[in-house]
């Protein structure tokens, strides 16, 4: 059940995006489309409530509540931040608004991008960690491996996101040259724009 309920909260959350954006920007409904949006949150509630009555029932902790601390904390640190990007080009696209502008390419303004998404990403894992941690302390004296296993599955993440954000720093990428450089030099163009120059 919690497995069926993590795929409906995955579609809903893009159906109610789907719905919230045609709603403000083709139909015009501003409060409609806002409201729909505000309901995103409300799938992660949910599925904690279901999560949690599930273990309270009985069931025995699995791979499922896992990934349900997962995806809970995946939508918690960077469910927002899909949901603005999006916005930004429906906007641009369906209502004539400016072109949202791209994550910076190079240099330290990357590297301070890529920081800001790890940021993102150790928000993720804390929040997963908490749900999985108060699920250990939940279930007690049952088997709780799994959900250890699971917490560890979510500082890796953030471990291996961290080392790949400290590469934009250590290594920045530098902005390709735009301009071709002259092969002559300063002197010699002078000579050759000269009336009467010698060829």
């Amino acid at each position: 059940m919690v497995v069926a309920l993590i795929i409906a909260c995955e579609v809903g959350f893009w159906v109610l995006l789907a719905l919230g954006l045609a709603a403000r920007y083709l139909l015009r409904w501003r409060r409609t489309g806002l409201v729909l949006l505000l309901c995103e949150p409300v799938l992660e509630l949910v599925l904690f409530a279901v999560t949690a009555v599930d273990l309270r029932n009985g069931a025995e902790p699995g791979w499922e509540h896992g990934v349900a601390a997962l995806y809970i904390g995946y939508t918690v640190a960077y469910g927002h931040y899909t949901i603005r990007w999006l916005d930004g080009h429906a906007a641009h696209r369906l209502a004539g608004g400016p072109r949202p502008p791209r994550p910076p390419r190079y240099g330290t303004a990357r590297a301070r991008h890529e920081g800001r998404l790890w940021l993102r990403t150790v928000l993720a894992a804390a929040v997963a960690c908490a749900l999985l941690q108060a699920a250990v302390w939940y279930v007690g004296d049952g088997d709780t491996s799994s959900l250890r296993s699971f917490q560890w599955v979510a500082l890796r993440a953030a471990g291996i996101h961290g080392l790949v954000a400290l590469t934009y720093a250590i290594w920045p990428k530098k902005e390709p040259e735009t301009g071709r450089r002259d092969p002559a030099g300063p002197a010699d163009r002078v000579a050759e724009e000269r009336p009467g120059a010698r060829r």
